[in-house]
């Protein structure tokens, strides 16, 4: 009926999975990586620098630039679509730095097609 004497369930160690002093390492690595992306600043600019955006690398709009000659009362959308432009290349020079950055640390994850 009962099992005689206690068993202990051992879980099977799957491959790639981490040991705790890597995990904490890794943990460890990202805050840095955090902490440097957040330290760090790009800018995205358009119509050859008429408006200008700078983010930090973890995303933060920090200051957006207009030159004068460029605010036309008459045409409000021409200044949004630069604007729009502007934020964009900023965020994707965002993505390629945290690509860069992070990319190396995923990749010790062991997740397989996932990192």
């Amino acid at each position: 009926m009962g099992s005689k004497g206690k068993r202990r369930f051992k879980m099977p160690s799957a491959p790639g999975v981490q040991s705790r002093g890597q995990i904490a390492q890794m943990q460890s690595q990202m805050e840095q990586m955090q902490a440097t992306l957040s330290a760090t600043m790009v800018t995205g600019s358009a119509g050859g620098g008429a408006v200008t955006v700078e983010m930090t690398g973890d995303q933060q709009l920090r200051a957006i630039t207009i030159k004068p000659e460029v605010v036309d009362p008459e045409d409000v959308e021409m200044l949004q679509d630069l604007i729009m432009a502007a934020f964009k290349e900023a965020s994707e020079k965002v993505a390629e730095l945290m690509n860069a950055a992070l990319g190396p640390l995923a990749g010790g994850l062991g997740l397989g097609g996932l990192s």
